[in-house]
């Protein structure tokens, strides 16, 4: 064993590229878990290539999955590389952008032949010109050695080297001083049905972990195990799986049975497919057709009183627009799981962006309100998807939740919480043989009207897509009874800013600027105002996770400030829908439409030029 100088590092973000091929996303998943027993907070970022099955070795077909680790309570996916690891020369040709100076590149040597670097787009071999000077190169014979190591156990070498990611995996291990035994009964849990990839896997891992032993030029990283995390049981969770087990959650403590109708589509299908693995439970799931059978399926549902959902992406919600206002007229409670990807048509459909906002607020014919909220994490999809479920039960209207690729693929530590914590929702079901019963007749307080279940004594009563007699329901054209269902929709929704949280302000109360971001933008937003905070600078964070309709104080709060910058991975779609609402403030922007996360370093930039401004 070769002796090594230990660096503590307070974070440190690390990333696995390679083809498509290459298990990427696995090992990505197993490094976070391995990360999250050794203690440290963390928030990956899966990347994945938007070409279906693009041609081996090129950089169309490069997938990633990056991990940011930390001793404190980590917030965002990370900016640059400390550490990046590279199956092949197209993906460290795809992603040497993103690596630190002075980074650690491990690369496997063997894949460097003269066709594949010619492929990736390189003129000469990477390693024999200054192109990776600037950084900590480490050429690992990774291929050849994973076929070592399963010689007299996989016969074929295809098949043994599909492995060589768990040699990676293994040398990164001793990379950070962790005992691969962590990773290798992870492994076993994973592949519990398959003892063969088992054995083969840990005989793998095992062989990179010994190899890295004896690398002088490996360093040794060591990340404390963070004190941030409250005692309880966590797990690694995705925003997809979380907003499946938020839904979950909402039916137990509404005592609604649910029922979700959808379509498959990248990047939402997550919600489906965990959705399914719970029939035990009571859960029903449809795969529809298309995706307006899906949405018209779950209105069915919840006209028979169940939680009724359907997910989707930009493209799926367009084509269920129609639907939702079906639901709209006839007030039933339907929540629509939007994971944003980039457009239009199919655009980059792995790829994430804040880009149907528009669409949530006005994508519908007629005069069509519904309440819109937006996820702000993998971990708050858990906490929205239960928001939105309660404030469609109990104000009788459709939700449209709004995720995104990030979020829905990206994962962080989740501190699983007692239902019978989660606050109450008590959805207005009227009582049989009510004899003032009206199917429009509505509670003062919320303008919801009551949930009659079909088959209850004494509550016979239709609904449909014509505009209806209020309080009767029976199909009216008569123009002041149409004006008057008109404006009691749209102040059902609006009474919903009543049982919402305040907006909320984060920094200096005295700041010269204030940012603003809503959705999934705020890790990156709130570390960015973080550092420039604890510098001493006058600057403060308003984040928006209600957005239909916005929070009360929302005027209140803006008008507290010199300059506002509205920060959105779009074009800016919300600061347009402020200067609608709120037009008496003056709101700069700042857009990034590349189907990437904000940096936090261009946050920072963009802010401290305005600071300086003032």
């Amino acid at each position: 064993m070769v002796s090594k100088n230990i660096v503590e590092r307070d974070d440190v973000v690390i990333k696995f590229v390679g083809d498509s091929g290459d298990g990427m996303q696995l090992t990505g998943t197993l490094f976070s878990d391995t990360a999250a027993l050794a203690g440290n907070d963390l928030a990956t970022f899966p990347d994945y290539p938007a070409e279906i099955r693009a041609p081996h070795n090129t950089v169309a077909g490069v997938s990633g999955f990056q991990v940011h680790i930390g001793h404190t309570k980590i917030h965002t996916s990370g900016d640059l590389c400390d550490v990046l690891v590279a199956m092949n020369p197209a993906s460290l040709r795809a992603n040497l952008k993103w690596a630190k100076t002075g980074a650690t590149i491990i690369v496997d040597a063997d894949s460097f032949d003269v066709d594949s670097y010619t492929k990736a787009g390189y003129i000469n071999n990477p390693f024999e010109d200054n192109t990776l000077s600037a950084y900590n190169l480490i050429k690992a014979p990774i291929s050849s050695m994973t076929r070592a190591a399963l010689s007299g156990i996989v016969d074929d070498i295809k098949t043994a080297e599909k492995s060589r990611n768990m040699f990676a995996l293994g040398i990164v291990c001793h990379l950070f001083s962790w005992n691969g035994t962590v990773t290798q009964s992870i492994l076993e849990q994973k592949f519990k049905k398959k003892p063969q990839v088992i054995e083969a896997n840990k005989i793998v891992l095992e062989a990179g972990y010994s190899y890295a032993d004896t690398m002088e030029e490996l360093p040794t990283l060591r990340v404390q195990p963070t004190d941030e995390i409250k005692k309880g049981k966590y797990r690694n969770i995705t925003g997809n799986v979380a907003t499946a087990w938020g839904f979950m959650a909402a039916s137990e403590r509404s005592g609604r049975p649910i029922f979700l109708g959808s379509y498959p589509i990248t990047p939402a299908t997550d919600i489906l497919q965990e959705l399914v693995k719970y029939k035990s439970l009571g859960v029903k799931v449809f795969q529809a057709e298309d995706e307006i059978a899906g949405i018209c399926s779950a209105i069915g549902a919840s006209y028979s009183g169940s939680l009724a959902l359907t997910s989707t992406s930009g493209p799926g919600l367009s084509l269920k627009s129609e639907a939702i206002g079906l639901a709209v007229t006839t007030e039933l409670p339907l929540v629509i799981v939007d994971v944003q990807r980039c457009g239009p048509s199919t655009g980059l459909p792995t790829k994430s962006e804040q880009s149907d906002l528009y669409q949530a607020l006005f994508g519908r014919n007629g005069e069509c309100p519904v309440i819109v909220l937006a996820a702000s994490s993998p971990v708050d999809c858990f906490y929205s998807a239960y928001e939105a479920a309660k404030l469609a039960m109990e104000h009788m209207t459709p939700v449209i939740l709004l995720t995104d690729g990030q979020l829905g693929n990206g994962s962080e530590l989740f501190r699983i919480p007692k239902v019978a914590d989660l606050p109450k929702i008590n959805p207005p079901i009227a009582e049989a043989n009510d004899t003032e019963y009206q199917p429009y007749r509505r509670d003062p307080k919320t303008l919801a009207r009551q949930w009659a279940l079909p088959g209850t004594d004494g509550l016979r009563h239709r609904v449909g897509g014509l505009e209806k007699e209020n309080l009767t329901g029976n199909v009216s054209t008569d123009p002041a009874n149409h004006q008057l269902m008109v404006n009691l929709r749209q102040a059902k929704v609006d009474k919903v800013a009543d049982f919402i949280p305040e907006l909320e302000v984060m920094g200096d109360p005295d700041a010269d600027l204030l940012v603003v971001s809503w959705g999934g933008t705020h890790g990156t937003v709130f570390t960015a105002v973080s550092e420039l905070v604890s510098q001493g600078k006058k600057i403060a964070h308003a984040h928006f996770k209600y957005i239909m309709p916005m929070p009360k104080n929302t005027r209140e709060v803006l008008s507290r400030f010199k300059k506002i910058i509205v920060c959105e991975l779009n074009m800016g779609q919300f600061v347009n829908y402020l200067r609608m609402t709120h037009p008496e403030f003056r709101y700069e922007q700042f857009n990034k439409v590349q189907g990437l996360p904000f940096m936090v370093s261009e946050l920072t930039l963009k802010f401290n030029q305005l600071l300086e401004e003032n």
